[in-house]
């Protein structure tokens, strides 16, 4: 046997053994790939960009952010679940990874045990948006026009189990009227077509919203939150506005395939940790209506507990809302 070829193979029996802990040492050497569930334009992808920017310059490697959307964030989450548990593919995700098991009857990945929780990142509230051209200025006056149109009047969102979905739900159960639910791959696209005309409603997270609404572009009725914004202080919260039970809180995390690298997860929690204290990004969440998660909340552990939470929260939330598990399309 060559003396090269007797090398190689015995390299190759060496690294057999090498613990990936060891090779997590050295992360990340190449670029790392980030996979967003939604397209382009969104709040998940506004903040999955931040991110990226950010832990890539930490780190002194690029992060390639991805948009793998469809079938309401379930495609890309199936990819990411797939994906080698090496640290070089990591997803950025929202409420919805909590939501997906209570609406979707086809999951081909198990939400709670796919993914290693690596840290929570913002959460705030939705608004609740209508296109320009909507002859309403409150949200009473919306709802009114709600009931009144019913079924002929149209609500964005961004597929089964994203945050406008379980908005839009919550909404209709408080008011009581069944509207013409109108999917998109995202929350971009669908707040397009509100600036259009195309559709009527939308609740949409406020990274994205507050622009928006400052331009003029379209009409804010309501935050789902007890508070008011700092960032939409024209805009009353859900309360003042008469509808209290609609309260809906997003948030994001980050994750990694299960059996990554002890190491990579703590890497990553430390530059998670950098990211939403930098006073730069601080200032940019104020203003777009989030905040960070506190920091005993930051933690793997601590994000691995709060997931379990939210699973269950949101079991109960759609049962009660009668609402049945359909196929992931």
């Amino acid at each position: 046997m060559p003396f090269t070829k007797l090398k190689r193979l015995m390299l190759l029996a060496i690294l057999r053994f090498v613990p990936l802990a060891a090779l997590g040492q050295g992360y990340p050497s190449r670029p790392v790939t980030v996979i967003v569930v939604f397209a382009a334009g969104g709040p998940s992808d506004t903040i999955a960009r931040l991110l990226s920017d950010h832990v890539g310059r930490q780190f002194g490697q690029q992060l390639i952010v991805e948009n793998v959307a469809g079938a309401g964030g379930t495609t890309g989450t199936d990819r990411a679940a797939n994906a080698a548990a090496d640290g070089y593919t990591v997803l950025t995700h929202h409420s919805g990874l909590t939501a997906a098991p209570a609406l979707y009857s086809n999951l081909k990945f198990d939400s709670r045990t796919a993914f290693e929780p690596m840290g929570l990142i913002n959460t705030g509230p939705m608004v609740v948006l209508s296109r320009k051209t909507l002859e309403t200025a409150t949200l009473a006056e919306l709802v009114a026009w709600l009931k009144e149109k019913a079924n002929k009047a149209t609500i964005g969102f961004a597929g089964v189990g994203s945050n406008s979905y379980v908005c839009a739900t919550v909404l209709q159960q408080q008011i009581g009227v069944k509207l013409a639910m109108v999917p998109y791959r995202g929350t971009g696209p669908a707040m397009n077509d509100l600036v259009g005309g195309q559709i009527d409603v939308l609740c949409d997270q406020a990274t994205t919203a507050v622009p928006q609404i400052q331009a003029g572009t379209v009409k804010a009725y309501a935050v789902t939150s007890a508070q008011r914004l700092t960032s939409l202080q024209d805009v009353p919260s859900n309360q003042e506005a008469g509808l209290p039970g609609l309260e809906v809180t997003i948030w994001n995390g980050a994750y990694a395939p299960k059996g990554t690298p002890k190491e990579v997860i703590e890497k990553w929690n430390a530059a998670i940790g950098k990211f939403v204290t930098d006073p730069a990004i601080v200032e940019r969440f104020a203003g777009t209506g989030t905040v960070a998660f506190p920091p005993e909340m930051r933690s793997p552990a601590a994000h691995a507990k709060f997931l379990n939470e939210q699973f269950d929260f949101y079991a109960k939330m759609f049962a009660a809302a009668n609402v049945k598990k359909e196929e992931a399309k």
